[in-house]
């Protein structure tokens, strides 16, 4: 969904801003969900992305899979490595995501998040249900 939101933009890449406007656009995860009830949502994370990193030449036309950028591929490794240092199985949440994007203090991701009200004081908030988000469809 991340890759489809910098598409819309008429990005060259996925960055973490993309992967933040993703988490919103899937919108049912408890990631989703606690940024909305903290005032975060796709169009105020959209504008702002455009006043940070601006919008993209008319005529350009973004890849069919933009690849990621450094600091999204830092915020998905992130993700993976707190997810293997937990040792529980299942999968990465969302919640793994959303923390990732704000583990990458130089990203656009991160600056988003920080303009619009998000902090450390809500990540250790969130972070208390990161692995949550995933509930098996065999119960």
């Amino acid at each position: 969904m991340g890759e489809l939101e910098a598409r819309k933009l008429k990005y060259p890449n996925t960055g973490t801003e993309a992967l933040l406007m993703g988490i919103l656009v899937e919108g049912t995860s408890i990631a989703a969900k606690f940024l909305r009830a903290n005032g975060i949502t796709l169009f105020k994370v959209r504008e702002e992305t455009v006043k940070l990193l601006g919008k993209s030449d008319m005529y350009f036309f973004s890849p069919e899979h933009p690849p990621l950028t450094e600091p999204a591929q830092r915020a998905l490794d992130w993700a993976v490595d707190q997810k293997l240092k937990s040792g529980d199985g299942g999968e990465i949440t969302v919640t793994h995501l959303l923390l990732g994007i704000w583990s990458e203090k130089e990203s656009a991701g991160h600056k988003i998040l920080v303009s619009l009200g998000f902090d450390d004081e809500k990540a250790k908030e969130l972070s208390v249900s990161m692995d949550k988000d995933y509930v098996p469809s065999y119960k």
